[in-house]
């Protein structure tokens, strides 16, 4: 706590202290890659910058699939979405009382590239930063980073960001996001920390690229298996005995899991044929990318907790599982004006996930290793025809052990200046999470070998967005699921995974219109969602709604753009997943419907020069709307609590 102190000292002093500011960062938009443009955004003259050439455009942020956008520095509603522990909107997800803990889904996409097993415990992937959350920098003028914001008791949440080029040919970057929070119930602290270093070099003649990355993560969480059902009846009636939330008395108070992560990443390629060359419509590329990423996740438990979990091998527990795993491309890629891009991979994958014992369980050894190599062949096509593109991807494993396949096609449109529409294809076959397929653990219900029993899942999605400034968002896709795998409770034998036999229909509909009235604006998001075939299997609710009323009006003669409101976020009653925190994952549940209650905030954002500021009253209606919202069962959401935070940009 005192380093944090510190840090928060030192952010301060140059805050009030700094005569040169600069743009906020913002993450690029992966959707549609839009970017709000009504305001002016930099003037390098009036800032004190060096380079008087640079332009916000010069300001480059390239993803791994090589989608450059740019610094965006607006404050507008959209921001304020996203100002959150994961810097994204987190519209279909709710949070738990405590910033750091896990999210429940409300909404699922289904898009996948995957054609294998991923690694378990997704709960606690959520600020898991995976390969396309990386990105890379191509900045005029060093940029530098601060993100702050007040967490729950004794903490905060603090993201620093640098990057640099030393030349027109060599950028780097590195940033540290770290949290501690002590959280309102007993025994709930979260701990994290994400390092990220990045990477991207080009020669003089631009024939060679290199793109590389290392990020190291380390997100810890004490966990107490939510409140007693004896205490729920407290909880929801209000009773000011217990307002106090440090009062309740939890299922456990001696448990708690980590996720370790380390991964390092290079791509790099040369062209053969470079459009630099006489033949300037064409070019031939050969390239090789290396993936290494080592991680596990651990939970630890001084004593059994028999009553909530089951029956136990030891009086204490420590659950470790692994995962090594190595990924190499080669790939050819050609260029042509007329064809468009044309690439061709080959890829072998290695990897090792599980445990360092045997267990035996009713005279029968369960496994303690998945280990397995195998050859991926797929290529991507892409080509621009003035305002129409398309894009074409398919993977394919060359393995009988692990069979998997993906295919995705893409058409999108530019009406005009406005309208832009999109069209999606992806089809999908892959084996369910190496943890539904093995795990190891003391409690003696959580142990299971269904390597020869679960099959792959199956997936086929159709897209289709419209996208319209003036006119309205509209994003449906409809998608089925064959052979879906799934956690359920079974009273006898605790928390399973299940492979359904049933094929499921899932339909969602996602309209977003906003409207504007002189000053004031209403910003409002619904969705509609409906599953068929997924009773007790699948389970998401019906509405989920998001409207926000707010003002914005420059002052002190432009100094200051202020943005105040209400935002109302809303979701229809439904049978919400249920949370082991064993696992560090949701399961199916089909007893206690939750859901139905509004969660009210009240904000005023402000943006002076290039920095913003935000202020927040989150969920302020909790005392008088009801005590009955939860982020899963027995798992309460967040009370009523004020929190404030900035962001800040400058150059050195």
């Amino acid at each position: 706590m005192n380093k944090q102190r510190f840090c928060l000292l030192i952010i301060l002093g140059f805050y009030f202290g700094s005569v040169a500011q600069t743009p906020t960062l913002g993450r690029p938009v992966r959707e549609g890659r839009v970017l709000d443009t009504t305001e002016t955004r930099y003037d390098t003259k009036s800032r004190g910058v060096k380079n008087t050439e640079a332009k916000i455009q010069d300001y480059k942020i390239i993803s791994v699939e090589n989608d450059t956008t740019f610094l965006d520095t607006t404050l507008s509603i959209k921001k304020e979405y996203k100002f959150n522990y994961l810097r994204k909107d987190n519209f279909n997800l709710i949070q738990f009382s405590n910033i750091g803990q896990t999210y429940n889904t409300l909404s699922y996409g289904f898009e996948n590239h995957q054609t294998q097993p991923l690694f378990g415990a997704r709960a606690r992937h959520f600020n898991y930063m995976e390969l396309e959350d990386t990105y890379y920098y191509h900045v005029p003028t060093p940029l530098t980073e601060l993100f702050f914001k007040t967490a729950f008791e004794q903490g905060q949440v603090l993201d620093a960001f640098f990057t640099v080029n030393t030349s027109e040919q060599f950028n780097f970057s590195i940033a540290y996001k770290g949290l501690r929070s002590l959280g309102k119930y007993q025994h709930i602290l979260t701990s994290t920390g994400n390092f990220r270093f990045t990477t991207n070099y080009k020669t003089k003649n631009n024939r060679y690229h290199m793109r590389a990355h290392m990020v190291s993560q380390d997100l810890l969480n004490q966990e107490n298996g939510g409140l007693k059902d004896s205490d729920l009846v407290n909880f929801e009636s209000g009773n000011p005995d217990f307002l106090d939330r440090s009062v309740f008395d939890p299922n456990f108070e001696n448990a708690e899991s980590i996720l370790r992560g380390k991964r390092f990443y290079i791509d790099h390629h040369y062209a053969i044929v470079s459009k630099t060359d006489s033949l300037s419509t064409n070019s031939l590329k050969i390239g090789n990318t290396i993936n290494f990423e080592d991680k596990f996740y651990q939970f630890k438990q001084t004593t059994a907790a028999t009553s909530y979990f089951g029956d136990t091998f030891n009086t204490s527990v420590n659950d470790k599982v692994t995962l090594e795993d190595f990924r190499l491309r080669g790939y050819l890629n050609y260029q042509n004006a007329i064809l468009g891009d044309l690439q061709f991979n080959m890829d072998y994958h290695n990897f090792n996930y599980g445990y360092d014992k045997l267990v035996v369980l009713d005279n029968e050894t369960i496994i303690n290793r998945i280990k397995s190599s195998f050859i991926r062949v797929g290529g991507a096509y892409k080509k621009q025809i003035d305002d129409f593109q398309l894009i074409g991807e398919l993977g394919l494993n060359l393995s009988d052990e692990f069979k998997g396949n993906f295919l995705k096609a893409q058409v999108s449109f530019k009406v005009n200046d406005d309208i832009s529409v999109e069209g999606l294809i992806n089809s999908n076959s892959s084996l369910p999470n190496y943890n539904y397929l093995l795990y190891q653990s003391d409690y003696v219900n959580y142990n299971w070998d269904n390597t020869d029993t679960f099959d792959n899942q199956t997936m086929q999605l159709v897209s289709f967005k419209f996208s319209s400034q003036k006119l309205l968002n509209i994003e449906v896709d409809y998608t089925t699921l064959g052979n879906y795998t799934f956690f359920t409770k079974d009273n006898n034998s605790g928390v399973k995974p299940v492979q359904s036999d049933a094929t499921i229909n899932y339909l969602r509909l996602k309209i977003g219109k906003g409207i504007k009235f002189g000053r004031f604006a209403l910003d409002n998001t619904i969705m509609y969602q409906n599953v068929l075939n997924g009773d007790q299997q699948f389970n998401v609710p019906e509405i989920i709604s998001r409207n926000t009323f707010y003002y914005s009006s420059h002052l002190f003669k432009k100094a200051m753009y202020l943005q105040t409101g209400v935002t109302l976020n809303y979701f229809t009653e439904y049978y919400m997943n249920a949370y082991d925190p064993l696992l560090a994952e949701f399961y199916v549940q089909n007893q206690t419907k939750l859901g139905g209650f509004p969660r009210l905030d009240f904000f005023i954002d402000a943006k002076i020069r290039q920095t913003r500021i935000y202020l927040k009253a989150e969920h302020f209606n909790s005392s008088f709307t009801g005590y009955n919202y939860y982020s899963a069962p027995n798992y309460p959401y967040r009370d009523f609590v004020v929190r404030f935070g900035l962001v800040w940009n400058f150059f050195l």
